[in-house]
């Protein structure tokens, strides 16, 4: 069988571990796309990398090949809905990672309505009650292709299906203003000083 080996990371992380601009935003990605640790914005930052790195050579390179190539990696990304048909290597290298994050499955559940964030959207695909194309998937960083996305739905079999099922209801906050608000805790002061006296 041989030795084995210690499988190596898929992802690299940020060079200099202490910057606070990047910090601040890796928190902004982590609570506004619910995600679980930092790990995953590493992850497609990596993606990122790659497809960057792919395009760069490409532009350098000349031949049909090279031509091939830059199909293959425009379709590939078309399919992610990340670029367009018509676009170039340059439209590549635009891409940032908040074009990766938002093709994710979790992400793509919360702006579908199937849920109301996007932390109880991973909680319903890691609980087993999502499909794509009829299949299971409980991976919240899927990333789902435009002919995909319509076959998303819910397991049969699950009682969230059902679009009255209670997880499911949004329901909607009175939001009251800031001087009604005040109005309402002057007048329960008075009445506990009345009470008093």
């Amino acid at each position: 069988m041989g030795d084995p080996k210690r499988p190596k990371a898929k992802y690299s992380g940020p060079r200099h571990p202490w910057n606070k601009a990047r910090i601040e935003e890796e928190k902004q990605l982590v609570a506004e796309y619910g995600l679980k640790n930092k790990k995953e914005i590493y992850k497609a930052t990596s993606k990122l990398k790659n497809y960057a790195n792919q395009a760069k050579k490409l532009i350098a390179a000349t031949g049909k090949q090279a031509e091939l190539e830059k199909t293959q990696l425009i379709n590939k990304l078309n399919k992610l809905g990340l670029v367009t048909k018509t676009a170039q290597m340059d439209d590549v290298l635009s891409l940032t990672v908040r074009d990766i994050l938002d093709r994710r499955l979790q992400t793509v559940l919360h702006k579908k309505a199937y849920a109301r964030t996007t932390k109880q959207a991973r909680q319903f695909i890691t609980h087993g009650h999502i499909l794509i194309n009829k299949k299971l998937i409980q991976v919240p960083s899927y990333l789902v292709t435009t002919s995909e996305e319509p076959t998303i739905q819910f397991l049969e079999k699950s009682q969230l299906i059902n679009p009255e099922h209670p997880e499911r209801k949004f329901e909607k906050t009175k939001t009251e203003k800031p001087d009604e608000k005040k109005r309402t805790k002057k007048k329960t002061r008075k009445k506990t000083n009345q009470t008093k006296k």
